[in-house]
């Protein structure tokens, strides 16, 4: 297998494709210049991301040198991980003004029409990039990258990434893939009980409220972080948040203090917190692993990334910061677009027209 070698822009835009959000970083000169999330419901099909490419700025739909790497391949529009690859790289083809190259992690970069075939590699491949990338700037390390919906936990020696697992599955097996993030996770499968006035409650078996709830009345999301829509479909002001955290203890908002629920909040954070210290506490314990190896935290959620590695008792370094001579300046976004931040970097070094299929990152 190999990519066309047809002359592109010095300009190289990577991009993540996912099934919540589109995210894309542009790299000039080695430099990432911009980086960009724009939400993206590809559940119901391939024209949110026509949606959503319209609603980016006009540098990502320029002629560039593409690099692409997804997530979205696992939406319910497509029939399986195949399909979803074929068609997401045939879109990214059709779609993006210059050459296109298709991440496939561990087997390096493909061609489009030659994507289906690489699915395996290619299927929620984007931890690769940000992996690979982190272990040119660190050698041993515990990347934490905390999306919206998931966290990824890959361990990264001798300056590679080392996860056990390769795919979704392998990784859900390993603790490398945690399925909860700082946006879309609902409050029902972090727990199911809760502490309130004293005693210990149930929850409702509902999906009244998420983990963007949460962190609004903790104080913790970022601004922008939640471009989704709210369980409830209503605002996210103070008091409409608080409505739909009662909710989960089947209580109506004037049944408790701001302060109150705001605790209630803080348990769930807690819950979510326990759950990835477990995942990353047995990857910690590899041999493989030095004593020293920082926490690298990455993603929206690399607020919680920094409080876990302070539990942990690991140093903390931002990703923004293990990268910081290919970033100019601190963009925008740098930290959360992370992987489509990375496969820009890595893509930009690989531009020769020799570059064949195989080969690494």
């Amino acid at each position: 297998m190999s990519i066309d070698a047809t002359p592109v822009p010095d300009t190289v835009i990577g991009w993540d494709l996912g099934g919540v959000h589109v995210k894309a970083a542009r790299v000039v000169g080695g430099r990432v210049r911009e980086a960009v999330q724009a939400p993206c419901p590809l559940w119901r099909g391939l024209p949110a991301l026509d949606a959503a490419l319209a609603a980016l700025p006009d540098w990502a739909r320029a002629p560039a040198d593409h690099a692409v790497t997804m997530t979205g391949e696992l939406t319910d529009c497509f029939t399986d991980r195949a399909d979803g690859v074929a068609r997401l790289s045939d879109w990214a083809a059709a779609n993006l003004a210059g050459r296109v190259r298709i991440y496939a992690g561990r087997s390096g970069f493909v061609a489009p029409a030659e994507a289906e075939g690489a699915s395996a590699d290619i299927a929620s491949a984007n931890w690769h990039a940000t992996a690979a990338l982190t272990g040119r700037h660190l050698p041993d390390a515990l990347l934490v990258d905390i999306g919206s919906t998931t966290a990824d936990l890959i361990p990264v020696v001798a300056g590679r990434p080392a996860a056990t697992g390769y795919s979704d599955a392998e990784r859900l097996e390993t603790g490398e893939l945690v399925y909860t993030g700082v946006v879309r996770t609902p409050l029902l499968a972090l727990a199911d009980h809760a502490p309130f006035r004293g005693r210990r409650t149930r929850l409702m078996s509902e999906t009244f409220a998420n983990m963007a709830d949460v962190y609004r009345l903790t104080g913790d999301l970022p601004e922008g972080a939640d471009q989704q829509h709210s369980p409830d479909l209503k605002g996210k002001s103070p008091t409409e948040t608080r409505t739909r955290v009662a909710r989960m203890i089947g209580r109506d908002l004037g049944e408790g203090s701001e302060a109150e629920w705001r605790a209630l909040a803080a348990h769930f954070a807690e819950a979510q917190l326990r759950l990835l210290y477990d995942a990353a506490a047995i990857l910690l314990s590899r041999p493989d692993l030095p004593e020293d190896a920082p926490l690298v935290a990455c993603g929206a959620g690399a607020f919680v990334a920094e409080r876990l590695g302070r539990r942990l008792g690991r140093r903390v370094v931002a990703f923004t910061d293990a990268i910081a001579e290919g970033l100019d300046g601190h963009p925008a976004w740098a930290s959360t677009c992370g992987p489509a931040v990375a496969l820009a970097l890595l893509a930009d070094r690989h531009r020769t027209p020799s570059h064949r299929h195989g080969a690494q990152p």
